[in-house]
């Protein structure tokens, strides 16, 4: 057996969640090798040759591949998906819209957001918000997996020694174009890679609250912000802060919850979290369930005095 990892990355490095991926294909026995799609991808190619637990990286280049596109990207694992009993994707917005594609061409049942690999061809994966965990076993010989990267803990991104073979390149199908990104930029920790994450909910207020007492504890700790949906909604912070089941999953060291009732949604996207911190007025939230610290608290009096003594 001999897994296929599909690298998320810029070109020039490997994004964190490929480590995660990686991790979790190791445990599915055998080989792991990993595919750079991309366009002058030669420094993202060498970097994946230095992930532990790699033994092969195939590097196809083309510039049909530099914004990954989920046509192309998918055409290019298909063209080697033979040689693969598992394939494997992060479970985020770029493997989620590869990963369908590969499975439909393939005509198998795809195994979606495992966090934890029990055989070669079962998993578990959280279902009904996390609320339940289900087992389930791929029938299919090849398994085409999305990886809950909160669930694996990273491979080293040192330390090994694969060999980079250069594959052609699938010709660009011409069904799909980029036309251009509106990246927001920010000196802040990316949200899914953050050790520490402070996030506001519905009961501050407003977006200019959230911005007063949010954002001065988060430079304090050198934090990335997140919101819950209910925030996100009421316009107090911006979409790509949100966490949950529909926004960012997360699993930092440290994440304080600050005015956050603590709904399924939410939970879903942050009990993985080393250490939960939770602050809130009502005794009763459903955030002090899965909180390690819990400050029954005015969330505009407690804040500002932490700010104090961090």
């Amino acid at each position: 057996m001999t897994a296929l990892v599909i690298a998320e990355h810029n070109n020039a490095s490997i994004k964190g969640a490929t480590l995660n991926t990686v991790a979790a294909a190791a445990q599915c026995g055998g080989e792991v090798h990993v595919l750079i799609a991309g366009h002058n991808a030669g420094a993202a190619a060498a970097a994946a040759a230095q992930i532990a637990g790699v033994s092969k990286v195939i590097h196809a280049d083309a510039p049909g591949f530099e914004h990954g596109l989920a046509e192309n990207v998918a055409a290019q694992v298909l063209t080697i998906a033979a040689n693969y009993s598992h394939i494997l994707f992060p479970a985020t917005a770029s493997g989620k819209n590869v990963a369908p594609r590969v499975a439909a061409a393939l005509d198998v049942a795809q195994l979606s957001d495992i966090t934890k690999v029990i055989a070669a061809d079962t998993f578990e994966r959280p279902i009904y918000a996390g609320n339940a965990i289900a087992t389930v076993q791929g029938l299919d010989a090849t398994h085409v997996i999305t990886v809950r990267t909160t669930g694996f803990d990273p491979a080293a991104a040192t330390g090994g020694s694969a060999t980079v073979e250069t594959a052609a390149a699938a010709a660009d199908d011409g069904k799909s174009k980029f036309m251009g990104s509106e990246i927001a930029k920010s000196d802040r920790p990316e949200l899914t890679a953050a050790k520490i994450i402070v996030s506001g909910g519905r009961a501050l207020g407003s977006a200019e609250k959230f911005n007063e007492v949010m954002t001065p504890l988060a430079d304090k700790l050198g934090a990335a912000l997140g919101a819950s949906r209910a925030a996100v909604d009421a316009g107090y912070a911006p979409n790509d802060w949100q966490v949950g089941q529909t926004g960012k999953i997360v699993a930092p060291q440290l994440y304080i919850a600050a005015g956050i009732s603590g709904a399924i949604q939410h939970l879903a996207g942050m009990k993985d979290s080393k250490v939960i911190v939770a602050i809130n007025k009502d005794p009763e939230a459903p955030i002090f369930s899965v909180a390690d610290y819990g400050l029954e608290a005015d969330l505009f009096v407690a804040v500002p005095e932490l700010i104090k003594v961090v």
